[in-house]
């Protein structure tokens, strides 16, 4: 409902709120899953409100889904291999191989997609995103799942990524999003509640209210 909001390029931005607030319907409006009602959305000087998914994709947008998407059937490295199909083959190839490693599953490149853990299929997710070598890159709730461990990475992850993509980064734990993001827009109704830096944001009185439960 009457969101304004601006994404500048090189940012990494987290997207936070209850659950229900409207964050993942927003995010698939950016995508290109669902249509909006009223509005526009702008990619790089573009408008792309009438562009499907797709084209979205070829303009540069990659993202992971709340509900992971792989094919469970084929192997982790022909998984990566599929998202990068646009190159040539030698390129494609090594390109995953590169990804895979990047997230810590190349030892596990022939294994059956489907026979991973949760965890591993969101980094998987991940690294089919990176070959992409996208300009914006969504995550939707992708430490869900991850250990302690993997989630630590993830941050470092986010953080390496920053020199090479603009990040949105849709989380509930609140870690991830006070070290990695540079800045924060809260949402709660279908409405944006607040904006700021992650301390602005933690000291923001409605916010504690709606969401950190510190108020």
């Amino acid at each position: 409902e009457d969101v304004d909001f601006a994404l500048p390029e090189g940012e990494i931005r987290a997207l936070i709120g209850p659950n229900g607030a409207g964050k993942t319907t927003f995010v698939s409006m950016l995508c290109g899953r669902i249509a909006p009602s009223s509005g526009r959305v702008w990619f790089d000087g573009t408008d792309i409100t009438a562009l499907p998914a797709h084209r979205r994709i070829l303009m540069g947008m990659a993202y992971t889904f709340q509900i992971t998407s792989i094919f469970p059937g084929l192997p982790v490295a022909e998984n990566v291999a599929l998202a990068a199909r646009r190159r040539d083959a030698a390129t494609a190839e090594a390109d995953s191989a590169r990804a895979l490693d990047r997230l810590g599953l190349a030892d596990r490149a022939d294994q059956e997609a489907g026979d991973l853990s949760y965890g591993h299929q969101r980094l998987l997710e991940i690294a089919m995103c990176l070959v992409q070598k996208p300009r914006l890159l969504i995550l939707d709730e992708t430490t869900q799942g991850l250990s302690d461990g993997e989630i630590d990475d993830f941050k470092a992850l986010v953080r390496d990524l920053q020199a090479e993509t603009t990040i949105l980064l849709i989380e509930h734990n609140m870690s991830v999003v006070m070290e990695t993001a540079d800045r924060v827009t809260v949402m709660e109704m279908g409405e944006v509640l607040a904006e700021g830096t992650p301390a602005e944001i933690r000291a923001n009185p409605a916010v504690q209210a709606a969401y950190l439960g510190t108020g």
